[in-house]
């Protein structure tokens, strides 16, 4: 007899009882008749498989096997065997299993009766069937349950049901074997159904393994051998000795910087190999833990879940260390702490910072490429590719970033000459981009601002100047003003002009004049007289303040224009006594349009002014003289008659066309005479006439004619030293105009500088001078080009 372990439905609770017992099958013994021939074959053989030759065996004629009807006599519809009638071949008719012919049998054979007619003859062939290992080793279930307290003594038994095995000898249960373990052994009982019984050699501590599972297997004896399985599961029950542990013996985790609240860190396991309340964990921080990590991180008592609770900063601190428990339920709980190192993972939240350091705001545009203008230094709060940072400057500004021997620090130099006059003020942006994913930067403007240095001489508006100044002006006035700039600054700009005096004879005029050195006006000192003085030139300088101060001069050419200053002067008639008072004698019987005499006047002015007009303002008939305007031609208009006057009286006014004009008047007695008397008279006339007025005409027109050539002269020296000036352009063209009383006239369009003007005048004879002309006569055309300081007083 053996013992079986009786499963209690309980748990945690197993009650042994001794009791049962296992009956072998008692083995089919097949009992044997005696036969002719005996033929053996292996179960499981394929249908058709030959058996043996029986005719040949029995010494059968094998040709009248057919003739005789040889054939198996057998009982059972479906025979295992067949015999060929034609050659006594027995074979296998079906698949043979020896488990199923022959029942719990040692030995199996079976009787195979053969029959032959003409004559009866019957022949008994024996088969026996030889058993092959073609079934495993089975136990009744396929696992067993076991639930043992760890308070159980080493040297318990229990009892477990034997394994079967359908092959029989050798290719049964042979042996059994238990899986490797160090709490149980196998003891075999040598009883007639082969039970096993396990054997507790070590005590068992639900702490260490909770179960335990064993595996018990029956072997055959064939080969290979086959085998068969059965689960044998042992529940141990617990006794609450055993303090929580976790998992791990260090935690160590990595928690990205900024991670939102909630976010989990880590999730801690514990483990207590009691059970029940002995073995639920409940997860906390430990006391020791400080207030500032409460509010940054959580844990979840139940999941032992650490999660975020608080604002998670890289910068300012990059690890922590946390202490948690797990303790379990028990009624005196145990407990066990543990460190949680948690490593912040620095991410791109931080922008590069840029700090300018050692910073001039001023630089002289002089200095040189590679003068140091500040210090920059660059920082990132963040770390690795994070905290690398790439700084740069604008490629438009003649400024470039140094690397310093010192991480992280530039020196802003200057990469090219610089120039104030061009650029005076620099807003250099500074940008610092760190080598995160997505990159951050951040810029810095700075302002440079250049300082001056007197490199720029004083620079004219015009050069050369030219001025248009009336005659008559007001002395120690400003007639006229030069303006210079500098494009440096302060000192360096602050111009003062002085009037280049040499003494030459021909720069005494300057003597005349003098120039307010902090604004250049100058001013006459003296009235200038067109018919004395038409024209002269001079040169301002300008010089700046700077330490070396630099100058620059200027040429001005003043043109003085011309002023109704003079009144008319009669040059015929003119008598012996200076009086303006002639008489003409004429024969009575001269026709119309005779040539009665001709008023000659002289004006020193020029242009409106000069031109001079005849009017006649007293004549005692007005159908019998006229006079030419223009000429001073005195005509008659009709022939005498015998009825008119002997003497006739004309007042001639001559004037000229200023703005306000002046006038002279000359007075011709016409005297009529018999044509005889008219001879006498005139060759006496003409004998005084030729002694007395050609002297003083003479004279005149030498002055005359000395003072046109001279000016000009000096009209087209300056008109060809304008035409050549860089800064005037003159153009002149004669154009034919009408003026309002029908006399013909010309007209001179110049240009001046920027200015155009028109000149109208009276018709000239050549050699008359035309100095462009007075405000009065003088009319502004507007031009299209730059405006230029051209200057009329």
């Amino acid at each position: 007899s053996i013992a079986f372990g009786h499963r209690f439905t309980g748990r945690y609770r197993t009650v042994y009882h001794s009791a049962g017992t296992l009956i072998l099958p008692a083995v089919l013994l097949w009992t044997l008749a005696s036969a002719q021939l005996r033929y053996s074959i292996s179960e499981e053989v394929k249908e058709g498989t030959i058996v043996g030759n029986i005719a040949r065996d029995l010494g059968l004629d094998k040709n009248t096997l057919k003739d005789r009807k040889y054939r198996i006599v057998s009982s059972n519809d479906d025979p295992l065997f067949f015999v060929n009638p034609n050659d006594g071949v027995l074979y296998v008719s079906r698949k043979i299993d020896r488990e199923e012919v022959c029942v719990q049998s040692s030995a199996c054979v079976i009787n195979v009766k053969t029959v032959l007619e003409t004559p009866l003859e019957v022949h008994y062939v024996e088969v026996e069937v030889l058993d092959v290992n073609d079934h495993s080793p089975t136990f009744s279930e396929n696992s067993a349950t076991l639930e043992i307290s760890e308070s159980v003594l080493p040297g318990t038994r229990f009892q477990l049901k034997a394994a079967r095995d359908r092959d029989s000898g050798q290719f049964s249960v042979q042996r059994y074997i238990i899986s490797n373990n160090e709490h149980f052994r196998l003891e075999v009982k040598d009883k007639r159904d082969d039970v096993k019984i396990p054997i507790l050699v070590k005590s068992l501590d639900r702490e260490a393994a909770g179960t335990h599972s064993l595996a018990l297997t029956a072997l055959d004896g064939g080969k290979p051998a086959k085998s068969g399985e059965m689960t044998i599961l042992i529940y141990v029950l617990d006794i609450n000795d055993n303090a929580p542990v976790f998992s791990q013996d260090v935690y160590s985790v990595t928690l990205n910087e900024n991670s939102p609240v909630g976010t989990v860190v880590v999730q801690v396991n514990a483990t207590d190999l009691d059970d029940s309340q002995n073995g639920d964990i409940v997860y906390s921080f430990s006391s020791v833990v400080h207030p500032r990590l409460l509010k940054l991180f959580d844990i979840n008592p139940v999941t032992g879940e650490i999660t975020v609770k608080g604002q998670i900063d890289y910068e300012e601190k990059d690890k922590y260390e946390i202490e948690i428990q797990a303790s379990d339920k028990g009624l005196a709980p145990l407990s066990t702490q543990k460190s949680v190192n948690i490593k912040i993972v620095d991410v791109n939240d931080n922008a590069p910072e840029i700090e300018v350091t050692s910073f001039s705001s001023s630089i002289p545009e002089d200095s040189r490429p590679g003068t140091t203008v500040a210090i920059i230094s660059v920082n990132d709060l963040d770390s690795g590719l994070n905290g690398k940072v790439i700084s740069s400057l604008g490629d438009d500004v003649p400024f470039a970033l140094s690397p310093s021997l010192q991480d992280k620090m530039y020196s802003l130099v200057t990469k090219s000459p610089l120039d104030r006059e061009k650029h005076s003020q620099y807003e250099l942006t500074i940008t610092a981009k760190d080598a995160g994913q997505p990159p951050l930067s951040s810029e810095k403007t700075i302002s440079v601002t250049v300082s001056d240095v007197n490199d720029n001489s004083p620079e004219f508006s015009l050069s050369p100047y030219t001025f248009y100044v009336t005659e008559g002006n007001s002395p120690g006035a400003s007639v006229f003003a030069v303006k210079a700039s500098d494009r440096d600054e302060n000192d360096n700009a602050r111009i003062s002009y002085h009037i280049i005096r040499d003494g030459s004879e021909d720069n005494k005029v300057t003597s005349f004049l003098n120039i307010n050195s902090e604004n250049g006006d100058i001013l006459a000192l003296k009235s200038f007289d067109f018919e004395t003085l038409k024209t002269f030139q001079f040169q301002v300088v300008a010089s700046d303040s700077g330490t070396p101060s630099l100058s620059n001069n200027v040429t001005v050419n003043v043109f003085i224009l011309d002023q109704n200053d003079n009144a008319p002067v009669i040059l015929y008639p003119l008598s012996s006594n200076g009086s303006t008072k002639g008489v003409e004698e004429i024969p009575r019987n001269v026709n119309a349009g005779h040539l009665v005499t001709k008023v000659r006047a002289y004006d020193a002015d020029i242009g409106y002014n000069g031109w001079l007009l005849f009017s006649l303002q007293e004549v005692t008939d007005h159908s019998l003289f006229a006079l030419d305007r223009y000429t001073g031609q005195i005509r008659t208009l009709r022939s005498f008659t015998e009825t008119d006057e002997a003497e006739h009286k004309l007042l001639i006014l001559v004037k000229d066309n200023g703005n306000v004009s002046l006038s002279a008047t000359a007075t011709v007695i016409v005297k009529l005479v018999e044509p005889k008397e008219a001879f006498a008279a005139s060759d006496v006339k003409s004998a005084a006439k030729v002694t007395d007025e050609d002297s003083n005409v003479i004279f005149y027109l030498m002055i005359t004619l000395g003072a046109v050539s001279v000016l000009f002269l000096v009209s087209i020296i300056v008109l060809i030293a304008m035409q050549c000036s860089k800064s005037t352009d003159y153009t002149s063209k004669y154009l034919p105009e009408t003026n309002y009383d029908g006399t013909l006239c010309h007209s001179i369009q110049y240009r001046s500088g920027e200015k155009r003007y028109m000149l109208v005048g009276p018709r000239m004879s050549i050699g008359s001078t035309i100095v462009p002309g007075s405000h009065a006569n003088t009319l502004v055309l507007p031009d299209r080009r730059k405006t230029s300081e051209v200057r009329h007083i």
